[in-house]
């Protein structure tokens, strides 16, 4: 009775500790992170959804390259009759080189946005993750037409890029899941074939909206069409990677790990109650600190990861230099061969030649890869003979004075250059473990547009001011074209790998770590009592 009474009296509110939790089964587990497919979808509506929003995403870019919408400076004649600017350059008064940053003031939220959203997969679902990028991307394309000078315009292209960060790591991974075995290079052929021809449409988009309204209402339109996929990406149930927890998984395991902490909580008597309110404030701070440090290590390890692979960085590279050359091309494009061939209508010659050489050519390279056997080592062989080819054909065509002869060869180095659309993306995803495709994708992105079409419209810009001469300017940039063949041709004699189908866990590290105990039925202090 005594010992009965003395415990009594240490323990004055006396309350019954919740049961541990029961073990999960590990085949639970693997259940719950296999969820069934939303009614909305199928791949080929999942894919039709996913181009149509690359396609209004590209032809924001081609139509702020258009002369309808990027328009020219006012100039006067010798006899001293001057006639007033027009588009973009000519309301602001811009000069070449701050025409060109503009083309790239998108990369800037791209750069800082793409490993964000790409890193945040890991514990949000990518398909929200698209819905808020979409969102961005709207209001930013909105506040384009409402800008005033070149700053406002600058940063809302800047946001612009933002939004676009999202889509562009995220929606290859889920084509890659979804499309079939023996067609999925030819499905990310389908895709990337909007880039060409969003940017060719673009040119066309605006030079009808720039010549018949104001270039303004070019960005309130794209704006309005992009609206429906951004809502959608909130409003329909979203569907899962590979190589990612389910959602719903992570959160029961957090309710898990919620129970069996509080088995270990000792309830504490009024006078210790601020106490521990101090402690449980003090340990949320530290959980902020510690999961921020995580998600930082985390992003650090895997771009070790891609950094030290070969594969990976030599395809980048070449990737870099080939972008070089096409977001030049992209944006100089109608300007060079309005001045070079005096085109009458550079926007709607130059577009389409743009969309017929990236229809074909994007769709061709995708077809071609899978009817020789889609294999890295074949997509490199496949990259380094196209771009070789294709910029013999480009270099050739600037040096002829026919507008004919050039239209007929630059189409045809357009198809050829085109083809490396799907196997250079197909590289990315393949040569990295499932759940590094987002950050690879995102990486390569980032690495094509810093390195790559970022600087060469300024550059190319401050070379043309200084040689007073778009033949030459076009010549010595398509000569780009060969260094990445080059890059691409030692691709082949790499040792590659394709790991999309190599078993990995779909749990994080640290998910892991906490449910081992669980799952073995022991204790998550494994220190005797005292």
């Amino acid at each position: 009775m005594a010992e009965v009474e003395t415990q009594h009296h240490s323990k004055p509110t006396t309350q019954v500790s919740p049961q541990p939790p029961a073990p999960i089964p590990l085949a639970t587990m693997a259940a719950k992170d296999s969820p069934s497919k939303p009614s909305w979808f199928t791949p080929k509506r999942l894919l039709a959804m996913f181009c149509v929003i690359n396609l209004l995403n590209y032809i924001d870019r081609g139509a702020i390259a258009s002369n309808g919408v990027n328009g020219s400076l006012g100039i006067c004649d010798e006899k001293g009759i001057c006639t007033s600017g027009s588009g973009i350059q000519g309301d602001f008064k811009l000069n070449n080189f701050q025409d060109g940053v503009l083309s790239s003031a998108f990369m800037v939220g791209l750069l800082v946005a793409s490993p964000i959203f790409a890193s945040m997969a890991k514990s949000h679902n990518p398909f929200r993750l698209i819905g808020v990028g979409l969102s961005v991307w709207t209001f930013a394309t909105a506040a384009c037409g409402c800008s005033f000078n070149f700053w406002t315009i600058a940063i809302c292209r800047m946001l612009v890029g933002v939004g676009e960060a999202s889509f562009i790591s995220l929606a290859a991974p889920f084509i890659d899941d979804n499309a079939p075995v023996s067609q999925k290079t030819a499905w990310l052929a389908v895709f990337y074939m909007c880039i060409p021809t969003g940017v060719a449409l673009g040119y066309v988009y605006g030079g009808v909206v720039g010549s018949h309204f104001n270039w303004r209402y070019a960005f309130w339109a794209e704006a309005i069409l992009m609206l429906p996929f951004a809502i959608m990406g909130f409003v329909m149930k979203p569907l899962q990677l590979k190589g990612f927890a389910h959602v719903e998984s992570k959160q029961a395991l957090i309710s898990v790990e919620t129970a069996a902490s509080a088995t270990e909580e000792v309830p504490s008597t009024n006078g210790n109650e601020a106490i521990h309110s101090q402690a449980s404030s003090k340990s949320d701070k530290s959980k902020i600190g510690s999961s921020i440090m995580n998600q930082l290590s985390r992003f650090l390890n895997d771009m070790k990861v891609l950094l030290a692979d070969p594969v990976y960085v030599i395809n980048v590279l070449g990737y870099i230099l080939y972008n070089f050359v096409i977001g030049a091309y992209s944006y100089w494009g109608p300007k060079a061969g309005y001045n070079i061939y005096h085109m009458n209508n550079a926007d709607m010659m130059f577009g389409g030649v743009t969309v017929i050489g990236g229809i074909v050519g994007t769709l061709g390279g995708g077809f071609v890869l899978d009817s020789i056997n889609a294999t890295i080592s074949n997509a490199f062989k496949l990259l380094s003979g196209a771009v070789f080819v294709g910029g013999i054909f480009c270099l050739t065509s600037f040096c002829l004075k026919s507008l004919y002869g050039f239209l007929a060869l630059f189409l045809v180095g357009q198809i050829l250059v085109f083809a490396t659309q799907a196997p250079v993306n197909y590289v990315c995803l393949h040569c990295v473990k499932p759940s590094l495709r987002p950050l690879s994708i995102a990486m390569s992105t980032v690495s094509i547009h810093i390195f790559g079409d970022v600087p060469s419209a300024p550059l190319v810009g401050v070379f043309e001011d200084h040689v007073n001469n778009w033949r030459l300017t076009a010549i010595v940039l398509t000569s780009i074209f060969f260094l990445a063949a080059v890059m691409w041709f030692l691709g082949i004699f790499l040792n590659s790998k394709d790991l999309f189908d190599e078993v990995e866990e779909e749990l994080s590290p640290n998910t892991k770590a906490n449910m081992k105990p669980l799952l073995g039925g022991e204790t998550r202090d494994e220190t005797p009592p005292v």
